[in-house]
C-alpha cells in the first residue's frame, strides 16, 4: 500500500509568503511549492499522513489567520486533502523551475535538462521529502554567503597554519545537501553534512550523486554536531547552519567546539526579529557578527571566531 501524504493549498496576499513559510517548516511539511495565481499566491506544502492529524492542520488554519490579522492583510484560504506517494512526488515538480542564485549558482531541478549556457556553477537537485530548494530567502543568503566567503582569495583556502588546503566544513541541519553540494562546487576540499532526519540524509546522499561529487567530499551522517565532533581529525574551518533560531541558539556550545580561531560561521533560519538574540548567543560563544544580510522577513548572520 502506497504512503499518503496531506497536500496542503495555501491561497495568500504575496506579502505572507515568509510567515506561511516559517509556520509550515515549523509545522514540519517535507516539501513546498509556490506559483501566483492572478495577484494571489499560492503556496502547496506536503507531509506525512501518518504524522499530522486533522485538528493539527485546523490549528495550523487559525496561525495563519492569526499571523494575517496582526499585520492588518486579508486571511489566508486552507485547503487540505489527502494524495497517495506518486501524486505527491510529481505535484510540486510541476510548478519548480531552474533559479538563478547570488553571481554564480543555478539551481537546476534534477528531472529537467541542463542549460545550453553553463557560465554559472549547477546545482542539479531533488530534494525529495528533505527542505531546501533554492526558493526559500534563507538558503539563497546562505548560497549567497558561501560565494562571499570562496571570493576571499586566498583566505579562503588558507587554514589556520597558512598553507593553501581546501576547506573542512560542516554544514549542520543539511537538509537536501544543497549548501554543502554549493561548498563542494565552490571549491571546498570536505563538507560534513548533518541531519538529525533520517530522510534528509538520504536525500543528501542521492544529490552528492548527482552532481557526481566523490564519497569523501561530502559525507552525509544521521545525527548532529556531536556526530561530527567524533568523525573529525581536525577542527572545521567554517560552519553552514540554515536551521531555526532557537536550534542554532542551543547547539551554539557545541559548534564552538569543533572551531578553530580561525572559523568562519554562516548562520539563517532566522527571522529579523529574532537576529539579536542570535547575534548575542554568538558573542557569548566567542564569536563575532561580521555582516547581516536579510531577505524580507528573514536573515542571516556572517560570523567569525573573536
Amino acid at each position: 500500500m502506497a504512503n499518503t501524504w496531506w497536500e496542503l493549498n495555501i491561497l495568500s496576499e504575496p506579502d505572507l509568503e515568509d510567515s506561511i513559510f516559517w509556520r509550515l517548516e515549523n509545522f514540519g511539511c517535507r516539501g513546498t511549492a509556490v506559483e501566483m495565481k492572478g495577484n494571489a499566491l499560492l503556496v502547496k506544502a506536503y507531509l506525512p499522513s501518518f504524522q499530522t492529524q486533522l485538528l493539527d492542520l485546523a490549528a495550523l488554519s487559525l496561525r495563519l489567520r492569526q499571523d494575517a490579522l496582526c499585520i492588518g492583510l486579508v486571511s489566508p484560504i486552507l485547503h487540505w486533502h489527502i494524495i497517495d506517494e506518486e501524486d505527491w512526488s510529481s505535484s510540486w515538480k510541476q510548478h519548480w523551475q531552474p533559479e538563478e542564485i547570488g553571481d554564480r549558482f543555478l539551481i537546476n531541478p534534477a528531472w529537467l535538462p541542463l542549460p545550453e549556457s553553463l557560465d554559472r556553477l549547477v546545482i542539479r537537485l531533488d530534494p525529495g521529502v528533505a527542505f531546501g530548494t533554492g526558493n526559500h530567502a534563507t538558503t539563497q543568503l546562505c548560497l549567497e554567503s558561501l560565494e562571499m566567503r570562496f571570493s576571499e582569495v586566498p583566505q579562503s583556502f588558507m587554514n589556520a597554519e597558512d598553507k593553501k588546503e581546501p576547506l573542512i566544513i560542516a554544514d549542520i541541519g543539511c537538509g537536501s545537501g544543497i549548501l554543502g553540494v554549493g561548498a563542494i562546487l565552490l571549491g571546498a576540499g570536505k563538507v560534513y553534512a548533518v541531519d538529525n532526519d533520517p530522510l534528509a540524509v538520504r536525500s543528501t546522499f542521492s544529490n552528492r550523486a548527482l552532481n557526481d561529487i566523490r564519497p569523501d567530499s561530502l559525507i552525509p551522517i544521521e545525527g548532529s554536531v556531536d556526530m561530527v565532533r567524533k568523525i573529525i581529525d581536525q577542527p572545521v574551518d567554517g560552519i553552514v547552519c540554515n536551521i531555526l533560531a532557537d536550534v542554532i541558539i542551543e547547539l551554539l556550545p557545541e559548534m564552538t567546539t569543533i572551531t578553530k580561531p580561525s572559523t568562519w560561521g554562516i548562520f539563517s533560519g532566522i527571522l529579523l526579529e529574532q537576529s539579536k538574540a542570535v547575534a548575542d548567543a554568538l558573542e557569548q560563544n566567542g564569536w563575532i557578527v561580521a555582516t547581516l544580510w536579510k531577505r524580507k522577513e528573514w536573515c542571516c548572520l556572517n560570523a567569525r571566531r573573536s
